[in-house]
C-alpha cells in the first residue's frame, strides 16, 4: 500500500492517483437502535404533535427574538441539526431540542 495523499473517491472504494492501488471504504455502522429518539432539555421524549415551551430567549437574526416561555403550536420532528419544526408567536422556526421543554 502506498502512502500518497492524492486519492480518488468512489462510493465503495478509494483509489490512489499515483499507483492505482484500490481499497474498500470503511462503512460507518448504522445505529441499530431503530428510529431516532428526540428528547427535550429535561430528558422527556418528544413526538410529532407535542407542544413545547422555549426555556430561554433565542435570537433569530436581525432584531427578532423569541422570548423564553413562549409556547409553540404542535411540533413536527425531522432530521438534521434542528430536530423540531414549529410555529412560535406566528413565526415558522426550526429549533434544537435542547432549548425547549415539553408541555
Amino acid at each position: 500500500m502506498c502512502e500518497m495523499t492524492e486519492v480518488l473517491e468512489f462510493p465503495d472504494k478509494w483509489e490512489c492517483v499515483t499507483c492505482g492501488h484500490e481499497w474498500l471504504r470503511e462503512v460507518a455502522p448504522e445505529i441499530a437502535a431503530g428510529p431516532r429518539v428526540v428528547k427535550d432539555a429535561h430528558g422527556n421524549v418528544l413526538a410529532d404533535g407535542d407542544c413545547v415551551i422555549l426555556i430561554k430567549d433565542l435570537k433569530l437574526g436581525g432584531s427578532q427574538v423569541l422570548k423564553g416561555g413562549s409556547k409553540s403550536k404542535p411540533i413536527r420532528l425531522g432530521d438534521g441539526d434542528h430536530e423540531i419544526s414549529c410555529k412560535v408567536d406566528g413565526i415558522a422556526v426550526g429549533l434544537k431540542a435542547c432549548f425547549v421543554k415539553k408541555v
